[in-house]
């Protein structure tokens, strides 16, 4: 899986020098990190995208647009929270002439302002909307956007661990006692199962914990089915991420397929004097 992922990037790069005119992506998440990331490398690359950032409210735009400098029309303003009738309204206005979408949002995790009585800790939660209406409605309508927009191929940014319904992370928002809240990796994986089911051309990349260091430092590493959190590593940086998600929309290797993503440590500087590429811990 590791050598496939490095080819695929390699043979995209080559096989799409020439490509005769760039693809309008829309990428929703645009205001949140990994999004940002995506939209920017888009930026970085006219010749092959014109992207279309989608940021949750007017100041995530306006931010948006001032980081990037981007123009004022590829930046709109959609929340995959809102009413669906509303929402679809404006994402057929938005996704118009698109031929992809790549997903970047997600409920975030943090204090939701409140002290845990028993610890002194501040509770975690989602305050800014949890992962039912995020994860799994959100994300559903996009879903449902893309398709009657007429868009081809959605490329969604999930995350490990969506097997195991005990995992840690589920906990995070449950409502004590009601059963209500929570459960961020169940609703992922069923947006997940209902890109899969549309009949749209789909990548579903699972990334393992989000860091925030350069890309293009660590090798990266592909496997299935969460197998990769038995690593000692399974971290990944976000830009590295948002590299293979753009990639995903250059080669067909990558169209309907679903895999987890982590990261080697990067290898230890060589000590003073010895030569860079020397055969000890060298790579494949």
């Amino acid at each position: 899986m590791r050598r496939w992922l490095c080819c695929a990037i390699v043979a995209s790069s080559l096989s799409h020098s020439a490509m005769a005119e760039p693809m309008r992506v829309v990428v929703t998440g645009a205001g949140g990190q990994t999004g940002g990331h995506v939209f920017r490398k888009m930026l970085a690359r006219p010749d092959r995208f014109s992207p279309i950032g989608i940021a949750r409210n007017e100041a995530s735009r306006e931010a948006l647009i001032e980081s990037t400098g981007c123009k004022e029309d590829q930046v709109a303003v959609i929340d995959v929270a809102s009413v669906p009738g509303l929402y679809m309204e404006k994402a057929i206005a938005a996704f118009a002439g698109a031929v992809a979408l790549v997903i970047c949002t997600s409920a975030k995790v943090k204090p939701t302002g409140a002290t845990d009585p028993e610890t002194g800790r501040p509770k975690m939660g989602f305050p800014d909307g949890q992962p039912y209406h995020v994860d799994w409605l959100g994300q559903r309508r996009q879903i449902d956007g893309a398709k009657a927009s007429g868009v081809k191929h959605v490329v969604l940014c999930g995350s490990m661990g969506g097997t195991d319904p005990e995992n840690r992370l589920n906990d995070f928002g449950r409502v004590p006692g009601s059963g209500a809240g929570g459960n961020i990796l169940l609703w992922k994986r069923r947006a997940e199962k209902y890109l899969m089911e549309s009949g749209l051309t789909y990548t579903i990349v699972h990334p393992g914990g989000l860091i925030n260091e350069p890309g293009g430092q660590r090798r990266l590493v592909v496997g299935v089915d969460d197998q990769l959190l038995a690593r000692s590593s399974r971290s990944v940086p976000r830009e590295d991420v948002a590299e293979v998600l753009v990639q995903s929309l250059l080669h067909p290797d990558y169209e309907n397929r679903s895999f987890d993503l982590v990261s080697e440590p990067p290898p230890p500087p060589s000590p003073e004097g010895s030569p860079e590429g020397s055969p000890e811990g060298s790579p494949e």
